[in-house]
């Protein structure tokens, strides 16, 4: 199946600076409207109705917008839409200079590599709420506050604000996690993530000192950075086996403080799921209890 990013891609390259301003009015309107109606957005782009009908028609027919014809005529964005607003930002302030292939796919996130202007290698993040259940992403509710219209693009935006956040925080304290370069919108930046999921490895060089590396990770993250992971497993594990066992901890949109109601449920959470894995996996047996003991203490 071809990538949509390729049709993203085509249609960005295609773009002037008057459909990006058209792409930028539905966005605002979008935090107001389900269907932003033609003159609204018209209204917000600063553009003559003539005009804006005719790139508007330009921007359906490249698939970056939806239009809706009942009791009035308005337009949302698409997914690739977005993804256009957010490259175009990137490109600008001179994140990203081009994308290439996918290195990975997950339930709400399509992840790709990337190059910066100076040649190196990046990880692009596309956050992707909406994908699987939009009631999923109303997990989120508690971030968004009293905005009476949440939509997806919304959601996925603030997802990705919250991972780069704590990116920077856990990052500046020395838990193994990509460095965070920058996010427009719903899309994050970092550095190249490389390896396979911890899941899909049958066999490490040194099984024993990542689970320990791994649990001094947790401690770090929650004792000096006051952060839990909140959805830790071997599925957000990448481990790189080169001339050494390298590992980074990936997918942190549903982090949470330490001072959170649910803080100590989650952190219990996230230390069995890995003491499980590598019981399961690898043999290696560690009392939760005892581990949760040492990650809280000082």
């Amino acid at each position: 199946m071809r990538d949509p990013i390729l049709r993203v891609i085509s249609a960005f390259k295609r773009l002037n600076s008057r459909d990006l301003r058209i792409l930028n009015a539905i966005e605002r309107g979008m935090a107001f409207h389900e269907i932003v109606p033609v003159e609204r957005i018209a209204s917000l782009s600063g553009m003559n109705l003539g005009v804006v009908l005719v790139h508007l028609s330009k921007l359906h027919k490249l698939g970056l917008i939806w239009r809706n014809i009942g009791p009035y005529v308005g337009y949302v964005l698409t997914t690739a839409g977005y993804d256009c607003l957010a490259l175009n930002a990137l490109v600008k302030a001179g994140i990203i200079e081009a994308l290439g292939h996918k290195l990975g796919v997950g339930k709400e996130s399509d992840v790709y590599d990337a190059l910066s202007p100076a040649g190196s290698r990046l990880a692009v993040k596309f956050h992707r709420l909406g994908r699987i259940s939009f009631r999923q992403t109303r997990r989120y509710r508690a971030f968004i506050g009293e905005r009476r219209h949440i939509s997806w693009l919304y959601q996925s935006r603030l997802a990705a604000e919250r991972e780069y956040e704590v990116l920077n925080l856990v990052f500046a304290k020395g838990v193994h996690v990509p460095r965070p370069i920058g996010h427009n919108r719903h899309v994050v930046v970092t550095s190249l993530i490389e390896g396979i999921q911890l899941v899909r490895l049958k066999e490490l060089p040194d099984p024993e000192g990542l689970l320990l590396s791994i649990l001094e990770d947790i401690k770090i993250a929650y004792r000096e950075a006051g952060v839990i992971h909140g959805d830790l497993s071997e599925y957000n594990i990448i481990v790189h086996i080169g001339d050494e066992q390298s590992y980074v901890i990936i997918d942190w949109p549903q982090w949470v403080s330490s001072i959170h109601p649910s803080s100590d449920m989650l952190l219990r959470r996230d230390i069995r799921n890995v003491l499980n894995f590598f019981r399961r996996r690898f043999g290696i047996k560690l009392d939760v209890d005892r581990v949760l003991d040492y990650v809280k203490s000082k």
